[in-house]
């Protein structure tokens, strides 16, 4: 690996703290701080992500082990943690900050530059109490979910490797009072940005409007290079739109392939429309649109599947209000956000309009997926399997096709109303003025045979806490051709077994 072409230009530009100083604690006048990793005496490398550090120009791996669990690094990486700020289930959290994570710097690969930060490898000032490490079980899940996003095509950061530390953390997973010793693990995982919307919501807090317009400037320049910055008096309205459209995008993928994030905060909202902190997330099972696999958000469900594009806009609208001092034009702002509202509305009709095999949106169609979706709730039918039903069956198409999306036996008014809906399906293709074929080329892209569904993570974690890595490295393969039904035993309806278990239906921030 090419550890010696990681650069710091971050904290070259960036006012911070040098000092080294672990004290958790506000920072005031800095956007990072300088921290040292822990030591770990017994790291187990578990599995390294060599075409992803090829791509980004780190190369294969030869004696560079210690590096992925920040251990022994060379003088030219400087590790350090940076400062942000949020809004946490609605409220104003202050600052917040890398907690867990601790960057290495930047690679560099051509014109492309990634980011690369150690997850879990020891407290920060902005830990908030915590000790900065993280668990196997949440490693294995970001590890493994990041890549089965990326090859879903959406927009996500990545897992470069998933290593043990050897040593025991203490984690109260459901914060019940009673906590257990875990297996401790480090994630290193990269990202063209890891900024996030609480980085400029820090600083219009504390009116550091200078720095405010140095860090937009530093995201326009080298994450938005098709902005033109240069005597454009409406750059900043320009950056703003281009966020909301590549925010946008990656709501209507969560939507298209069923992602549940769990936990929308505003520190947790990447400034490039990347999906970032895999926590207490999961792939939707039975249609539900009140569904969080959040325990932390009950009862209210905020981050519930059906609200992520509302929360989007929340988020958004709180990311104006941040730069509203580099724009001054809050009219302007208010139409960015009224458009994104109706545009996320257009895209994804059309989105679903792709997973039927339609080859446009037509005005009744509103109500058609209307009628789906009550259809769906009603009948807790499984999201990813009637898809698939329906695309394997679409000549001639019987309710018996889908009993294996069925989450419960169906009375028999419940199968005449499915019988109907079908009725209509088939009615509706009949208005397209594309073959059979293009239409189901149209359903195969959109319709993922492969979600990594949480049942299958728990399993996987259970079997590696016990040291048994097959199943880890059976989903790994999967995962990577989830448009291919290449492995049927995992194309199936979540078992009942799995029903209201702790770390499978049931997760915490903590996981």
């Amino acid at each position: 690996m090419d550890i010696k072409n990681i650069t710091q230009k971050f904290i070259q530009i960036f006012p911070g703290d040098l000092s080294g100083n672990p004290m958790q604690r506000q920072t005031p006048d800095v956007m990072f701080c300088s921290v040292e990793p822990s030591n770990f005496h017994q790291t187990e490398l578990i599995d390294f992500n060599e075409d992803l550090s090829i791509e980004i120009g780190l190369g294969k791996l030869e004696n560079e082990k210690d590096f992925l669990v920040a251990q022994n690094l060379l003088d030219n990486v400087k590790t350090y943690a940076t400062a942000y700020a949020g809004h946490q289930f609605g409220n104003w959290a202050g600052q917040l900050g890398d907690g867990r994570a601790i960057y290495a710097g930047e690679i560099q690969n051509g014109n492309e530059q990634t980011e690369i930060q150690w997850k879990g490898a020891g407290a920060t000032p902005y830990s908030r109490n915590a000790d900065g490490r993280a668990v196997l079980r949440s490693s294995i899940r970001e590890y493994l979910m990041s890549e089965a996003m990326f090859h879903l095509g959406v927009p996500t950061t990545r897992a470069l490797s998933l290593s043990k530390t050897g040593e025991d953390v203490i984690r109260d997973i459901q914060y019940s009072g009673n906590p257990q010793k875990e297996q401790g693990a480090v994630v290193l995982r990269t990202a063209e940005s890891f900024l996030r919307f609480g980085h400029f919501e820090l600083l219009s807090a504390r009116n550091q409007t200078d720095l405010l317009k140095d860090l937009a400037d530093y995201t326009i320049e080298n994450f938005y290079p098709k902005i033109n910055s240069e005597n454009n008096p409406n750059k900043y309205l320009d950056w703003f739109q281009a966020v909301c459209d590549r925010t946008l995008k990656m709501i209507i993928d969560w939507y298209r392939v069923g992602f549940v994030h769990g936990v929308m905060n505003t520190d947790n909202m990447s400034i490039l429309g990347l999906t970032i902190d895999y926590g207490p997330f999961s792939m939707m099972d039975g249609y539900d649109l009140e569904f969080t696999p959040n325990t932390t958000d009950l009862p209210g469900r905020r981050y519930a599947f059906g609200k992520q594009g509302q929360i989007s806009h929340w988020n958004l609208a709180t990311l104006a209000n941040a730069i509203f001092p580099l724009i001054n034009d809050a009219e302007a702002l208010e139409k960015i956000l009224d458009n994104y509202g109706k545009q996320f509305w257009t895209e994804h009709d059309k989105m679903l309009a792709d997973k039927f095999g339609f080859d446009e949106v037509l005005p009744e169609d509103e109500r058609f997926f209307t009628e789906w979706q009550q259809l769906m709730q009603d009948l807790n039918i499984d999201y990813t399997i009637f898809f698939q039903s329906l695309e394997q069956s679409v000549s001639e198409i019987k309710t018996d096709d889908f009993s294996d999306s069925f989450y419960r036996n169906l009375t028999e008014n419940e199968l005449k109303r499915l019988s109907n809906f079908i009725e209509k399906y088939q009615a509706r293709k009949l208005k397209n003025k594309i073959s059979e074929a293009e239409s189901l080329a149209l359903m195969s892209k959109a319709n993922p045979k492969f979600i990594l569904r949480n049942y299958l993570l728990f399993d996987a974690i259970q079997d590696a806490e016990n040291g048994d890595y097959k199943l880890f490295f059976k989903l790994k393969e999967a995962l990577r051709n989830p448009y291919e039904n290449r492995f049927p035993e995992f194309n199936q309806k979540r078992p009942s077994k799995y029903d209201n278990q702790t770390g499978s239906s049931q997760l915490s921030c903590s996981s």
